[in-house]
Formats: C-alpha cells, structure tokens, sequence
C-alpha cells in the first residue's frame, strides 16, 4: 500500500515542524538570556514566559524521534548512527538546559544563578545547531553505502550543509523567540525584543532561505516553489508587522514562515528519506525505508485517537498561560531552605 508511508512521511514532516515552531523560541529565549537581559528581574521575565511550557515543547522532539523508529526504521537507523556525534551533544544540551532552568533558582549567589543562566543559554545554542544540522544532511545527504552505512570516519558527516542548517535553525530561533517575548511581556523586555527583530530578521533568516533554495534548485517542484513565496512573503510581513507593533501578527508570520519553508523542505526531497552522496542509488525512500503495512496502520489508528488530544490539552496549556508577563508580576527572590538541617 503506498497511501500509509506517504501519510506517515507527511506526519513526521509535521512533529519536526512542530517542535521547531513550539521549541524553536524556547531555545531562542535561552540564547536571548546571554545577552538581552539586563538585571536579574529581566531575566526571570523572560524565563517565565517559557515556565509552563517548556518541557511540553520538548515531547514533539521524542515523538518525531519515536515516529521515525517505528514507521521508518531503516530511516532511523542509519540516521542516528551516521549522527551518533551530533546527536549525543544536542541530547547533552538538552540535558544542560533542563537541569540550569530547574536548578538557577536554588541558590541565591550571583556566581550560582550566572553560572547555571550560561549552561541554560549555551544548551539552548549547541541543542538548535545540532538540530539545525541532522536536519540539513537528512534533505543533502550522508555518504551511506548499499547497506544504508556510513562510509567515512566519525566527522564524515560535518561538512558545508551541516552547518548551514545549525546557522539556520539558530537564527531562526532568535528571531522566533524575540517575536514571541515582544508578544508575551511588557516593559524594556518588550521594546527590547521587537527592536531586535526589526534589525535581525532580515540577516537570521537569510541561511534557513539559503538552505530551502539549495533544495528547491535540487529538486523543487511547482507546488514547493509556491510554497518558498509564501514563506517570503510571511518573512517580509512578520517584519513590517513588528515595525508596526503588532506583535501578534509578527509571531504568526515568522510561524508561516517556518511551516511553509520546512514543508517545502519535505515537499522537494519526497519521496527520499535520506539521500546518499555515493550513489544516488543507496538512498532511502519511503518504500524502502518503512514498516510493514500492518504496523503503519496500527500506528495510524493510535495516532488518530493520540494526536489530537495532545493537540487540545497543549492548546488549552497556551491559553491558561495566555497573559503577558511584567517585571511587577515576578515575586522577590527568597533563600531556599536546606531540605536537612546539619546539627
């Protein structure tokens, strides 16, 4: 049956667009913390406006992660060994990122919370380059033999289009995250942000556009070239938007921006997987890559039921936490107890 790897393609577009559009200005935040903020106040602004959804943002990187095993394992597997590298360090920025925004409040010294706001910001920064880069090599290719096997040592996979896509999604996360702090806060952190956009948004964006053209020059069709002039013409609005103080529509013409220009990404590599730079031959599509029959469509009906819960119960998370959030809404640092007393 060639309807359900084509579906499950489609969805795994959609998870990866997911997190990046939902995690891409959570990381962007945790970059914007070395250099935007101020005082120590500004910085837990801009840490709240993450609060509450930060670690759901998280889930749609392990659910494309868990989709790809099961409906494309071959996929998967030569993915993630060609990757090992990167991939470990993106899960070790992870990992930084989680433990610095759960652990800067535990302590109350200057040196204790700039120490943890430094790991919170570079994690934030190796995890979207990493990302940014596995990401890039799956739409130009790995040099992978017949058995879907790299060939070459460890750091055969660094090349030109791995970094290329780590500066993308980097600046594209911090145009992201800038637009939504200016939606989200008020005060210097607002007029902050949205000045940031005006000035960086024409030059951020600029290796994301160069990475969707190197594609759609490959391999683009009409309906993934109509999509690149939507995704300019959501660039340009997102800017003049900003300009204008509508942060609103600034947010959502950065998000149509990335929708449009990741799908066409997907579009214009489909119905390769991973290309292989050796031969043309030992790439990975969606039909010599996927599960059986049986097992997509079992996935199918657990997705059917799944999906759109996750969807309601995260958007019903974003509108409880709809408000924006002001330095005279952040409560006084207060010492944390020791949990035992020493005697």
């Amino acid at each position: 049956m060639e309807f359900l790897p084509t579906l499950w393609f489609v969805l795994i577009a959609v998870l990866w667009i997911g997190y990046l559009f939902l995690e891409g200005f959570d990381l962007g935040v945790g970059m914007h913390l070395l250099f935007s903020a101020r005082s120590e106040r500004e910085r837990r602004v801009m840490l709240n406006t993450i609060g509450p959804v930060w670690d759901g943002n998280e889930v749609w990187l392990l659910t494309a992660g868990g989709a790809t095993f099961a409906a494309f394992p071959f996929w998967y597997a030569s993915l993630f060994s060609a990757l090992y590298i990167p991939l470990v360090i993106v899960l070790l920025g992870l990992i930084f990122r989680a433990v610095a925004i759960e652990y800067r409040g535990k302590g109350s010294t200057d040196a204790w919370i700039r120490s943890w706001d430094f790991a919170l910001g570079l994690g934030s920064l190796v995890s979207a380059f990493g990302v940014g880069a596995a990401l890039a090599l799956t739409t130009t290719g790995l040099p992978l033999n017949e058995n879907g096997d790299r060939v070459g040592g460890a750091w055969a996979w660094f090349n030109g289009y791995a970094v290329l896509g780590g500066l993308a999604v980097v600046g594209f996360c911090l145009v992201h995250a800038a637009a939504f702090l200016a939606l989200k806060t008020e005060g210097p952190v607002r007029e902050r942000s949205r000045r940031f956009v005006s000035l960086a948004l024409p030059v951020a964006l600029l290796p994301l556009a160069a990475w969707v053209l190197v594609i759609q020059f490959r391999s683009g069709t009409l309906v993934t070239w109509a999509l690149v002039l939507v995704a300019v013409t959501a660039a340009v609005v997102a800017w003049f938007a900003n300009r204008a103080g509508r942060e609103g529509w600034s947010f959502i013409g950065l998000g149509v921006f990335l929708v449009t220009g990741a799908a066409a990404l997907f579009g214009a590599v489909y119905p390769i997987v991973l290309p292989s730079t050796l031969d043309p031959a030992h790439s990975l599509t969606i039909w010599n890559a996927s599960s059986s029959d049986y097992t997509l469509g079992v996935m199918s009906i657990v997705a059917a039921v799944g999906v759109p819960l996750v969807l309601v119960y995260q958007g019903w998370t974003y509108w409880v936490f709809r408000k924006r959030v002001t330095a005279a809404s952040i409560p006084e640092a207060h010492a944390v107890m020791p949990a035992v007393r020493s005697r």
